[in-house]
């Protein structure tokens, strides 16, 4: 059934912050692994991806019918999907639950807040990179999870410049962060949106697409579907842990503040 249901429309592309909102409920599906996933026709749930993990949350109705507990949101051919389990229903629930149903959804704000924070730093010092003259590094895959976040870039820098660069890049990015820059992201034409990245879009990026393009301040934006923070001085500080250079790639380890 999942199959004939049209795409999932990202809401959290229209407004990062939104933490709460509304829904049309498609289908609920119990998977092989006996998972539950609710369908929506739209989410502001995050689904893991880009580095990012999945948000968290319920989905509830007006009457309180049910109350489905968010633990994982996965984004798979067009359709969203958010697994997990069915909490304090009320006897009969199920036969209340059908197509067309208005429900409510509301996203877990501090692990909300901690995500798009880590993934935002993570853009940050792609920018920082590139002031401190090593924009011959080609920003590869991030990793912008609480357990280890960190960013991969093609080239190296010689060994020893690693622990100078690496506090040259906590300085630049703390004073970045002190200054406070304001963050957009919009879904825009292939020619805007390479305008908004200085002019090259990378090459995995089809002409004639309208890919989402962040931006942080004046400086060049990127490609990106994930949720930031709404100015980088939330972010609040940096600390840059560690620079690691090994087979022609250059990985910069990061954490920040709580």
């Amino acid at each position: 059934m999942a199959t004939m249901l049209s795409p999932t429309k990202l809401a959290y592309f229209d407004d990062m912050r939104t933490l709460e909102s509304t829904a049309i409920f498609l289908s609920c599906l119990q998977e092989e692994d006996a998972r539950r996933a609710v369908i929506l026709d739209a989410t502001i749930f995050y689904p893991q991806g880009g580095g990012q993990p999945a948000d968290t949350g319920f989905i509830t109705n007006r009457s309180s019918d049910f109350k489905f507990m968010v633990e994982d949101v996965r984004l798979k051919d067009g359709l969203v999907f958010h697994y997990g389990f069915f909490k304090d229903v009320q006897e009969g629930w199920e036969s209340k639950l059908k197509e067309g149903q208005e429900v409510n959804l509301y996203v877990d704000a501090e692990r909300r807040d901690l995500n798009s924070r880590l993934h935002s730093a993570g853009h940050l010092l792609d920018i920082c990179m590139r002031k401190l003259g090593l924009s011959h590094l080609e920003p590869g895959k991030g990793y912008h999870f609480p357990d280890g976040p960190f960013v991969e870039y093609k080239g190296i820098i010689p060994k020893d410049q690693l622990q100078t660069k690496q506090r040259e890049l906590e300085v630049e990015a703390n004073a970045l962060i002190s200054s406070g820059v304001k963050v957009k992201a919009s879904v825009l034409p292939y020619e805007e949106a390479s305008k908004w990245c200085g002019g090259d879009l990378p090459s995995y990026i089809s002409k004639g697409s309208t890919p989402r393009i962040v931006k942080f301040g004046d400086h060049p934006g990127c490609p990106c579907g994930g949720t930031h923070v709404a100015d980088i001085a939330n972010i609040r500080s940096l600390k840059v842990m560690q620079i690691r250079t090994k087979k022609g790639f250059t990985k910069v380890f990061y954490n920040i503040s709580s």
